[in-house]
């Protein structure tokens, strides 16, 4: 019984350190939605997800900031989806143009993460002109929080001077399948 229960034991270490849990993780847009609120202030000319292969999407994004925007704020929630999508986890607001000086808001940092290299969004206030997100995908080995399996919303309201002037939606689905790893 012992000499059983120690196998088990070391089958069971061997096997949390040597699952590759990328491989079995399927992390990819389903969809995006935006709307300007204000035309005069920031305008959408394209927003799009492309498939490049069954667990790969690109989305692609490009706006324009008219005005020279020096206070802008986010608000921010994440919804999972089970009957209809229900507020999760997250809920937020936060000073955009401080979080691109100081870096300090945690849930956002992880969001920002997966997407600054793909984005011209990297520096700090005042944003005017093109706004661009080109290519971008998930890839979560970039995800450092343990997600449940499921299909989820990220809505985000941005603020320019306390006035909501657009909204960006975007339903990503996480699954994660250990059977099928090595």
């Amino acid at each position: 019984m012992r000499c059983q229960l120690m196998i088990c034991a070391v089958l069971g270490l061997f096997l949390t350190f040597h699952i590759k849990i990328n491989d079995a993780v399927v992390f990819k847009f389903t969809n995006y939605v935006c709307e300007s609120y204000n035309q005069s202030w920031f305008v959408f000319h394209n927003y799009r997800l492309k498939a490049v292969s069954r667990n790969k999407v690109l989305l692609n994004m490009n706006g324009t900031i008219l005005h020279p925007a020096n206070n802008i704020s986010i608000h921010g929630r994440i919804f999972k989806k089970a009957n209809g999508y229900k507020p999760w986890l997250f809920d937020f607001f936060f000073d955009a143009c401080q979080y691109l000086r100081k870096r300090n808001q945690p849930v956002f940092n992880i969001i920002y993460g997966l997407f600054n290299q793909f984005s011209n969004i990297n520096h700090s206030c005042p944003y005017v002109g093109p706004q661009i997100v080109k290519d971008f995908y998930l890839r979560p080995e970039l995800l450092r929080l343990p997600f449940p399996t499921g299909d989820y919303l990220l809505a985000l309201q941005w603020y320019f001077d306390k006035k909501l002037q657009f909204d960006t939606n975007v339903s990503f689905t996480f699954v994660e399948d250990l059977m099928k790893s090595k």
